[in-house]
């Protein structure tokens, strides 16, 4: 194992599960040393120190103080979506870092860090760990010639509450604070929609409410949600979301018809059955170790100076954010909203 010293010196803001799901990851990568733990509650970040910190690991409730306070040479941003802007602490010393999805909760405020990083040229990268998958990236290939033309998936569960069944933090619930489930949690598949069949230029929303009664106290966001798009290459598209189905039968899906194709995502993983004219089907399973893979990627990028394996950078994660926050304009609305076209990473 490398010494602190040689190994890339990672610090984390927020130490709630999407954090401790990456220092899972990266207690076990020898090439990176957890060496500060930063939240507003003080106690998490303690224990998240004694369990995976490094031997000399400092503890702090402030993201100003701990960059004051210690050298860092990546640092992870895993806070909820209204809680965000400490970016700017990274953006200013020039640190590296990776941030959870969706990267904001308010569009000015990520277009003014992603600009601030563009012009800082500061390596970034976003927790959409789908773009990684072996399968997803079999099907960015196919769908280069064989373009997508109907695109179906979403997230389906069970109504938030405090039981064990379906533990949802305080926040989630809260369309102020989350941004509502398909913001929150259909961001995973607006991304990877995105990802593999170019970008997004129209959406037109519809929500349902009002059907949670007994759920999670203070629970305003919608039951479900459907998302109509239109992409660049002319594919139209669905996605949906659902909080209220505890009769069971939902999950995580995502379906990819073509002229020769079709890709269809299922489950968490995102195991792959893939179908094309003419031949037989083929089964990928997705990988358990996603964020391991995920975080592999950045911390060797850091550790060469090279973002070229980074598939997600700020930029990218920012597209998908006005994607996710034109839905929600047009469930208020009920109107269509055009996103604005810009220089695309995306578009396979």
């Amino acid at each position: 194992m490398l010494a602190v010293a040689d190994a890339v010196r990672v610090g984390y803001v927020g130490c709630g599960g999407m954090g401790i799901a990456h220092m899972k990851s990266l207690v076990e990568n020898p090439k990176a040393a957890l060496v500060a733990f930063c939240d507003i509650n003080l106690k998490k970040a303690e224990d998240a120190a004694r369990s995976y910190g490094s031997e000399d690991a400092q503890t702090f409730d402030s993201a100003e103080k701990m960059f004051k306070s210690i050298k860092l040479d990546a640092v992870y941003f895993c806070l909820p979506p209204f809680a965000h802007g400490a970016e700017m602490e990274a953006v200013k010393r020039g640190v590296p870092f990776f941030v959870e999805k969706p990267i904001n909760l308010y569009l000015d405020q990520a277009r003014k860090i992603s600009k601030a990083v563009e012009r800082k040229k500061l390596m970034t990268s976003v927790g959409y760990m789908n773009r990684y998958r072996r399968g997803v990236q079999m099907v960015r290939e196919i769908l280069k010639e064989d373009p997508p033309i109907l695109v179906l998936g979403g997230w389906i569960i069970e109504s938030p509450s405090p039981t064990p069944s379906m533990p949802i933090v305080f926040w989630w619930v809260r369309k102020e604070k989350s941004g509502g489930q398909f913001h929150e949690q259909v961001t995973h598949t607006v991304d990877l929609a995105r990802f593999l069949c170019g970008e997004i230029v129209e959406v037109h929303a519809f929500s349902a409410k009002g059907f949670n009664r007994e759920v999670t106290p203070g629970y305003n966001i919608e039951d479900a949600a459907v998302v109509n798009l239109k992409f660049a290459g002319g594919a139209v598209g669905n996605l949906w979301a659902s909080c209220s189905s505890n009769g069971g039968g939902g999950g995580v899906s995502l379906s990819v018809y073509c002229l020769k194709t079709t890709a269809l995502f299922n489950g968490w993983r995102h195991d792959l059955r893939l179908l094309r004219k003419g031949e037989e089907a083929v089964e990928v399973p997705g990988e358990e170790n996603i964020f391991a893979i995920e975080d592999k990627a950045f911390i060797e990028a850091v550790l060469n100076d090279d973002p070229s394996k980074i598939l997600c950078p700020y930029s990218d994660g920012l597209r998908t954010l006005e994607v996710t926050l034109a839905a929600n304009k047009s469930m208020e609305t009920g109107r269509p909203v055009k996103i604005r076209r810009r220089e695309n990473r995306s578009k396979p």
